[in-house]
């Protein structure tokens, strides 16, 4: 007799997909490409060519895991501002779960030139060495959500797979727009069940403070314009920063509407993450603080109505997305 979902999803189970996620990282990673600010310049990963480590897919009481640690070696090249084609290396030594899904550390990347210098040499390599990081971190942090995605119906037995780690915003986004832009006309039907069943989440605040070294205004700037919150992000967003109009960040990621605004002080929104680990129909309350002093800005970014059990998960992930979104545009950090 099969065993209902409840209790075969209870049960661990593995897959390995090591050479399904080789092959991810050769197609998804050579399609960066970064230009320059000198007209001509341009740099890209042209090959990866190693793979190194074990990526596998488990599931543990109904919950997915992805478990990966890989040290990635690739060839990147490029064409100088004078017309020199540029060529070298470049090692991650860990690509990990950690790094991606818990944020515990940052990427370390090996460089190497193996193209004589040059002014115009050395510049493209200043290039590469500043942009790429950003771009490979992007596409990095599709990677879960990729595995999940692809294996996550070989290991659940149920139709609507729960996930232990919540997909990174961007990836999630990608996945969430067309499902929630076709549902829009279709949604009144099960409102009042899913309002039903968000009146009984237990519900706590996630409180996440750092401190940058950048004015109020411009952080403000950052959080709200939508031409400039791209530039930590590495995504599309949409921003009126207006009451009472929506908001997208991550490509679809987070979505919610403002509720006031302050300028250079203060910012409550609705929050909600678009994700199969978020509960449908369910919005917390955002509240950015900003307290500028003579060397540095406060930033308090306070979620109330996380659902009981998820706090753990998103402080990591406005750790992961917005404070080092932040550090990764170089306005520096202290946790």
């Amino acid at each position: 007799m099969a065993l209902p979902p409840s209790t075969a999803n209870w049960h661990w189970k593995n897959k390995n997909i090591t050479r399904w996620g080789q092959e991810w990282f050769e197609r998804e990673l050579t399609t960066l490409t970064i230009q320059g600010d000198q007209e001509g310049e341009v740099v890209s990963i042209s090959e990866v060519t190693e793979v190194d480590g074990d990526i596998e897919l488990g599931q543990r009481k109904s919950k997915l895991i992805t478990i990966f640690d890989c040290k990635i070696a690739m060839k990147w090249s490029g064409t100088a501002s004078d017309g020199t084609e540029v060529k070298g290396t470049l090692t991650i030594p860990e690509v990990s779960h950690e790094i991606i899904c818990d944020g515990l550390s940052d990427f370390l990347y090996n460089w190497t030139l193996t193209t004589d210098a040059s002014p115009e040499v050395n510049g493209l390599f200043t290039l590469a060495r500043a942009r790429l990081p950003a771009a490979l971190e992007t596409k990095l942090a599709t990677f879960p959500s990729a595995i999940i995605d692809t294996h996550g119906k070989d290991l659940q037995v149920s139709a609507d797979p729960s996930r232990s780690g919540t997909p990174v915003p961007g990836a999630a986004g990608a996945a969430s727009i067309p499902a929630v832009a076709s549902s829009s006309s279709t949604a009144a039907a099960p409102a009042k069940p899913k309002a039903q069943e968000k009146s009984k989440l237990n519900k706590t605040t996630v409180v996440v403070e750092a401190d940058f070294q950048a004015s109020a205004e411009d952080l403000f700037g950052l959080l709200t314009d939508a031409k400039r919150i791209p530039m930590w992000t590495r995504a599309p967003a949409q921003s009126l920063a207006q009451p009472d109009t929506e908001y997208s960040l991550f490509g679809g990621g987070v979505k919610g509407k403002y509720i006031s605004l302050t300028p250079h002080k203060e910012i409550v929104q609705t929050w909600a993450l678009q994700s199969p680990t978020w509960p449908s129909g369910h919005d917390a309350i955002l509240t950015t603080t900003l307290d500028q002093s003579s060397e540095s800005t406060k930033v308090k970014f306070s979620l109330a109505g996380v659902p009981l059990g998820m706090e753990g998960e998103i402080k990591r992930n406005i750790e992961g997305y917005y404070i080092h979104g932040f550090k990764s545009i170089g306005l520096g950090t202290e946790l």
